[in-house]
């Protein structure tokens, strides 16, 4: 692929491998090259596809787009105490500009498809709400099935607790007495936990398999696997 060029200090800085000030030290080290040839000056304009760390070619210079299993327990935050999604992947790429950010969010209780990217124009295709892109989810219940859910979430009329608006029609495929397979078109906040609740029943397990047709296939929890934005779309 070609690349546009830019100030050496920029490009690894902005690939999360460090400071520009750490990056003239590297230079100063010989660890930098281009085509072979050791970098004299940080200001120096390459082209990513041209350019070795340590011998090495650069770390995803055109993005990061990647399916992951969210395993229970990891929070989608950046900041917040305990084990987050982003402590799954490398250090570095935590340090990218643009950052590396999940599209749509899973509670900490909720485990797993995640789609995450550091392609903006991507991440509000997906999320925008004008695209009604089904999102399928495994439930377990703490109580049985009454029997109505089912007609009651498709009706389109269901009112969650404090909103106004109802929910779009969603699709409840009962599996027992106490699981069932549900697939919504929208993401509000706690969405399917919400009408659970709304139905008198409460959510004790909660996995989400699909986003579209996009699946995980056997992608064990906390693993992930990179995609190009093009095979994602596609798969969705």
């Amino acid at each position: 692929m070609s690349h546009t060029t830019e100030r050496v200090d920029r490009l690894l800085s902005r690939l999360g491998y460090g400071s520009r000030r750490d990056v003239r030290q590297w230079i100063k080290q010989g660890r930098i090259t281009c085509e072979g040839e050791a970098l004299r000056s940080p200001s120096t304009h390459v082209g990513p596809d041209t350019m070795r760390f340590d011998g090495e070619p650069l770390d995803h210079p055109d993005g990061i787009t990647l399916i992951y299993h969210k395993p229970v327990g990891a929070t989608c935050s950046h900041k917040e105490h305990g084990r987050l999604i982003y402590d799954d992947f490398p250090e570095r790429w935590q340090q990218r500009n643009p950052p590396l950010t999940s599209i749509g969010r899973l509670d900490k209780d909720t485990s797993g498809l995640l789609i995450l990217t550091d392609d903006g124009q991507l991440n509000h295709t997906i999320s925008s709400p004008k695209h009604h892109i089904p999102k399928t989810y495994q439930v377990t219940l703490a109580s049985p099935l009454r029997g109505d859910e089912t007609e009651s979430f498709a009706a389109g009329t269901l009112l969650l607790d404090s909103e106004t608006t109802p929910c779009l029609p969603a699709k409840l495929h009962p599996l027992s007495a106490k699981e069932a397979e549900l697939t919504i078109h929208e993401g509000r906040y706690h969405q399917v936990r919400r009408m659970f609740v709304a139905v008198g029943n409460h959510v004790s397990a909660l996995h989400r398999s699909h986003i579209g047709r996009l699946g995980l296939d056997d992608l064990p929890p906390g693993h992930y696997r990179l995609m190009t934005p093009h095979e994602l779309l596609k798969a969705i």
